[in-house]
């Protein structure tokens, strides 16, 4: 198994692309630390998960926007001995907003969100990165933050954040043997987009939208031995959509 002795945390894990990684990575036999702020639906998954793959599941309710809430989990994980080697950063809104129409709480809403939640757990997760000299972050951004997108100002702006957060970030870190990289999904089906006109599938090269399993199988790439020298990379997962 890819994942066999690694323990990895996944922030946004109770649905979507995060609940897909999640059951994805406790297949291949990661240790799973699993934060969200719907905690019924954690519980839910983590029993599943650790019935199923026999890993071990924790579970924690913190909101990313929260800087305090993010080092509870943390601290309360390095007093508990669990030493993460890899860090999902998939937490993330996406709120429509034409610059014409935008109001303040939409901005601070989404960057707390996508960009301020990402930094936070990047910092905190490099205590238990730099114990063992390694480890992998996993940063999701988007197409949107790669291409943009009309009423998508706002998001795109803070995807495309993650992406300077991921390429800087990387080379701050490869001399410890920590690797950054970021995934750009494209339209993929999930909670988040359903309210979205969806995308007509002969718009993208591969004819069907996406499904959050297409990402999480990124992520496992990442998150395991194969891409161990692959660094400061953004990887598109859209099925041909911006050829």
């Amino acid at each position: 198994m890819l994942l066999s002795g690694k323990t990895v945390l996944i922030t946004g894990s109770s649905k979507g692309i995060g609940k897909a990684i999640a059951i994805l990575f406790a297949e291949e036999g990661a240790d799973l630390v699993l934060v969200s702020r719907d905690m019924n639906a954690l519980k839910e998954l983590s029993v599943h998960l650790s019935e199923t793959y026999g890993v071990s599941v924790n579970i924690r309710e913190a909101d990313v926007r929260n800087q305090d809430a993010l080092k509870t989990v943390f601290n309360e994980l390095l007093l508990g001995g669990i030493i993460i080697d890899v860090l999902v950063n998939n937490a993330g809104i996406m709120i429509d907003s034409t610059l014409q129409t935008m109001k303040e709480d939409v901005v601070k809403q989404t960057y707390e969100t996508n960009v301020y939640g990402t930094m936070y757990a990047s910092q905190l997760a490099l205590r238990s990165f730099l114990r063992k000299r390694s480890g992998s972050i996993i940063n999701l951004s988007s197409i949107m933050g790669t291409n943009g997108a009309p009423g998508q100002s706002v998001y795109g702006s803070s995807k495309a954040a993650i992406i300077g957060f991921t390429k800087s970030l990387s080379k701050e870190l490869a001399p410890l043997n920590i690797r950054v990289n970021a995934i750009a999904p494209g339209f993929i089906e999930t909670d988040m987009t359903k309210d979205i006109n969806s995308k007509n599938p002969v718009t993208i090269g591969m004819r069907r939208n996406g499904k959050p399993e297409d990402v999480a199988k990124v992520a496992l790439f990442l998150a395991s031995d194969l891409s161990a020298y692959v660094t400061g990379q953004v990887i598109g997962v859209d099925g041909g959509m911006i050829i």
